[in-house]
């Protein structure tokens, strides 16, 4: 039987196979994944976005739609699908968390924010302008590009 790239033994990587290792490889250290509620769908996968939680209040109403959102005293973690960072710059001081999976802590942060369906996502492009203009960062799209 022949391979994906028709060598005998051989096993084609794709580009997505190595974003996603090169993805994990850069989460370092114990983590746990945030626990959506029993009920959630999640069709597209789960990742996280964390904001210092003096944010979170400050994005919470500019935001059209709302998923599940868990926080403790220094973050907030809006869930958002899978591969929301890609080709996507997210502005400093937030923090991208693939998988979901946030730092070993004891406790982890709670659900303060359920939809009231069963989609657990906000939607990334609004999160994202959303923290871009709190933060005062140009969107990865309207910088300049240096040759």
């Amino acid at each position: 039987m022949r391979s994906a790239t028709g060598v005998p033994g051989t096993t084609a990587v794709t580009l997505n196979s190595l974003v996603r290792l090169g993805r994990t490889r850069r989460a370092s250290g114990p983590a746990r994944r945030l626990p959506l509620p029993e009920d959630m769908a999640v069709p597209l996968g789960c990742d996280a976005v964390a904001v210092p939680a003096d944010y979170g209040p400050l994005l919470l109403p500019r935001l059209p739609r709302v998923g599940c959102v868990f926080a403790d005293r220094a973050e907030w973690w809006w869930i958002v699908p899978s591969d929301s960072d890609m080709a996507l710059d997210w502005p400093e001081p937030a923090r991208y968390a693939p998988g979901a999976l946030v730092p070993d802590t004891p406790i982890l942060p709670g659900l303060i924010h359920r939809p009231h369906d069963t989609m657990p996502y906000t939607p990334p492009i609004p999160l994202y302008l959303t923290l871009c203009r709190i933060t005062g960062t140009p969107p990865t799209w309207s910088r300049p590009i240096s040759a």
